[in-house]
């Protein structure tokens, strides 16, 4: 197969996320087979053939690259890739740096993913961090992108701004987006307000949006991120993570709690049966899965990290957005940013 073709496949770490192998690799068939994603299932060769004899794959391209080292979910992420330098999300690497795939999809430890990512694709020259950023749903219906959360916890204000930078480029590259709206999470909407990481941050910004690297619309609130006004909200790793998890634990509690209430007696039940449909739009627009997973931005290649609890059709998502990224040159568009907006900076 011409080097080309190659890159246009998706390295997929087939061990990884709560439902492995079996709903990976249910999710690697569904993207061939609906998406026309070539994808090459890294991991062990058996456990894999056996999955894969239990669907229909003729005509789809599906390739093995086997492996037997995994890194569980309970191991120290560096430790382990640097120990077992032969496993699947180092491998998935290895693939797209070889040029055999244009990008990689992991639902595992997503520690272990920044660590093989920096190991072995590397930074891109003049980013000091990677950051994860993870699509949103908001009331708009417009996605919102936040990053980084949980790639780099103890961020400088540099750091920040070049997140900015990254989160548009992917914006642009994988939803269209033609000048996405960024926003520096913040205590207040004010220029004076955060810390002073964040107003910092603010300043370097700014000066970027002034060389029309980005376009900033300054400060936002915890209660914006699903409000949908901008398109890209930066923060650090650490507030980050915090923002997701809280994020995902209201989603499931409000759709709980609708639940329970439908079913507590008969009349609730009835109402229920009638706003059936529109509950399930409400519980479509929450769903994760439909999103894909969240890209490693600053790296020298297209690396997506899945929901460790991923399903196949979060799995199928995942290579969609981790093909398109690699097809809009992400990483080479975050590069291009940065050379011309002077926000390159060291560690």
């Amino acid at each position: 197969m011409a080097e080309a073709e190659a890159a246009r496949r998706v390295a997929l770490d087939v061990m990884g996320g709560d439902h492995a192998p079996e709903e990976v690799v249910l999710g690697a068939v569904q993207a061939a087979r609906e998406l026309g994603i070539g994808v090459i299932l890294v991991g062990p060769e058996p456990a894999i053939r056996t999955e894969m004899a239990k669907h229909d794959i003729s005509g789809l391209d599906l390739t093995i690259e086997h492996t037997d080292e995994v890194v569980r979910m309970d191991e120290h992420p560096a430790e382990a890739v640097r120990t077992r330098p032969n496993n699947t999300m180092s491998l998935c690497m290895r693939l797209i740096k070889e040029g055999r795939a244009g990008a990689m999809v992991t639902a595992g430890n997503s520690g272990a993913a920044v660590a093989a990512a920096l190991l072995g694709l590397g930074r891109i020259k003049g980013i000091a961090r990677p950051a994860l950023g993870t699509v949103l749903p908001t009331a708009t219906g417009k996605p919102t992108l936040l990053l980084d959360v949980g790639a780099t916890t103890d961020s400088k204000p540099n750091y920040l701004a070049q997140f900015a930078l990254m989160g548009s480029a992917y914006m642009k590259g994988v939803f269209g987006v033609a000048n996405p709206k960024v926003g520096l999470l913040a205590n207040g909407e004010e220029d004076s307000k955060g810390d002073q990481l964040v107003q910092e941050a603010h300043g370097l910004i700014r000066q970027m949006a002034q060389s029309g690297a980005v376009n900033f619309a300054g400060n936002v609130e915890g209660r914006d991120i699903p409000a949908g006004q901008v398109d890209v909200i930066v923060c650090d790793g650490f507030v980050g993570n915090v923002a997701l998890k809280l994020s995902e634990g209201l989603a499931k509690m409000l759709l709980g709690t609708i639940r329970t209430e439908i079913y507590a007696n008969p009349v609730n039940q009835v109402g229920g049966l009638i706003l059936k449909g529109a509950f399930n739009k409400v519980r479509a627009k929450l769903d994760y899965e439909e999103y894909g997973g969240a890209p490693l931005l600053g790296v020298k290649g297209v690396a997506i990290v899945a929901h460790g609890s991923s399903h196949a059709k979060a799995i199928k998502n995942a290579l969609r957005v981790g093909f398109q990224a690699a097809e809009q040159g992400v990483p080479e568009r975050i590069a291009e940013g940065l050379a011309t907006s002077g926000a390159a900076a060291g560690d």
